[in-house]
């Protein structure tokens, strides 16, 4: 590994006619060494996210197309990519999840390419893929169609997140390539457990379960038997009334080191390539069907070869810019502009601890050169 990866950066300002913000990308992009990758006949992933329906802050289409039409020049075959969530909303199934990335303009005749939700149908379609030096995941759960590609390429809205504390590439490839099993595993150090007011004991649950975990008691309404769950995730696929449920109790540094441990999974071995737009910073995930005001303004797009040096070169730019006036981060006692903002937003989380983690696991460094064009 190099003592410092670079990072290219470019910001938003379009102030002539010769070119305009998609242009701007596609030469930050090819300056970056996009060009370099042998993609000829080559299956590309680009994952990115859709957005939650109701969500307003998701990278929008065109900067997908952006991506796409790059591929397609240098002979690739690129399809755009997300994972099925764990929680009940509008992308929990593969029918729901492109529903929801057409209302939100993600359509073959926007975008250019097609759509394939990585883990399948209900989210079990994965692959398990080991973890070079992993201290928390030693195979993680991906969804099999991000494996199958032969390049992998990550389309990053940076923000903020609730649990993660910055929603960068690590947390966009990391979380978002884990099947729901995953999802669980980095979410829970636990098990699924059942909402009781839900359940209708129709016992799907049950014939999903090749362990016998769910148990039913006088009433007919399940309960999980953690002695014999395996926490593959299987019951919440199925469950018709969205009775069954992660515990989503693991600590954030633990979450953090296991995000960063997933992200190791889905890139070693292959080409790989990663942008971040540093744009309506919102405080939360795009997962959110809604989203508040931004907690920074907008710096700019990034592009690099090493998603650790890139999720570093955007948080140190997020942290240089002043905090967003009327957002959440006036909401606290210090209504000041000074301090993290993502620890501001979320004092709980510990997003700091992702980097070094992935840093130390041989993903890549947080030193960096960045280079303006």
């Amino acid at each position: 590994m190099a003592e410092t990866s670079k990072v290219y950066f470019t910001d938003f300002r379009c102030p002539s006619w010769r070119e305009n913000l998609p242009q701007k990308l596609a030469r930050l992009i090819m300056t970056a060494g996009f060009g370099g990758i042998d993609m000829d006949g080559k299956y590309v992933a680009i994952k990115m996210h859709f957005g939650e329906p109701g969500n307003m802050a998701y990278l929008r289409p065109n900067w997908a197309k952006v991506v796409v039409d790059l591929v397609k020049d240098q002979g690739g075959k690129p399809f755009l990519t997300d994972c099925n969530t764990l929680y009940i909303g509008g992308r929990k199934n593969a029918l729901d999840h492109i529903e929801s990335a057409y209302v939100n303009g993600f359509t073959p005749y926007s975008t250019g390419c097609h759509i394939l939700i990585a883990d399948g149908l209900k989210g079990n379609d994965e692959v398990e893929v080991p973890v070079e030096g992993g201290e928390y995941v030693k195979a993680a759960k991906i969804g099999r169609a991000v494996m199958d590609a032969d390049v992998f390429i990550s389309l990053t809205h940076f923000k903020g997140h609730e649990q993660a504390g910055m929603g960068g590439t690590m947390k966009n490839i990391g979380m978002g390539c884990g099947s729901r099993a995953g999802k669980m595993e980095m979410h829970s150090a636990g098990k699924p457990f059942v909402k009781q007011k839900r359940c209708i004991g129709c016992k799907a649950c049950a014939k999903i379960c090749a362990h016998g975990a769910p148990q039913f008691g006088a009433d007919g309404k399940a309960t999980i038997d953690t002695d014999k769950c395996v926490g593959c995730a299987r019951c919440l696929a199925i469950c018709p009334k969205d009775a069954i449920c992660s515990a989503d109790d693991e600590a954030p540094e633990i979450l953090c080191k296991k995000i960063a441990e997933y992200t190791k999974a889905v890139v070693d071995g292959r080409p790989c390539f990663h942008i971040s737009l540093v744009m309506d910073i919102s405080p939360n995930c795009d997962c959110h069907g809604e989203n508040d005001v931004p907690i920074a303004p907008n710096v700019g797009m990034f592009a690099s070869f090493d998603p650790v040096a890139l999720d570093k070169a955007c948080a140190d730019a997020v942290l240089a810019q002043p905090a967003m006036p009327n957002s959440v981060l006036f909401d606290k006692e210090c209504a000041c502009n000074e301090g993290d903002l993502f620890r501001r937003a979320h004092p709980d989380t510990a997003w700091e601890t992702c980097l070094e983690h992935a840093e130390k696991i041989g993903l890549g460094t947080r030193a960096y050169e960045l280079v303006k064009i």
